[in-house]
């Protein structure tokens, strides 16, 4: 069952790190066969309540295994050392829903 990251910032503090960031990201998402599905200032409206993250990343994984496993990896090891310096985020990783 697929798997998926879901992450937000919720305020950019430095968009050249937040680059560099991404292209790391990008190659260690790729070796773990994951895919996004929706990738920073997309466009967004709150419907209900208050959210409304200022750069949103959600990222499909083949299972949760597998999406833990990249963010834990050597592969992503060097993004994630950048990503404090651009801006304070939340990330969580969620089970998607059994094939029918």
């Amino acid at each position: 069952m697929a798997a998926y990251v879901i992450a937000h910032f919720d305020q950019i503090d430095d968009q050249q790190v937040l680059g560099r960031y991404r292209a790391l990201a990008h190659s260690a998402v790729e070796s773990f066969g994951g895919r996004y599905l929706v990738l920073g200032d997309s466009q967004k409206i709150a419907i209900e309540g208050q959210w409304s993250p200022r750069f949103l990343v959600i990222i499909e994984f083949a299972d949760f295994a597998t999406a833990n496993a990249w963010y834990h990896s050597e592969a992503y090891a060097p993004a994630l050392a950048l990503r404090a310096a651009a801006g304070p985020r939340s990330l969580t990783i969620v089970d998607g829903v059994p094939a029918a």
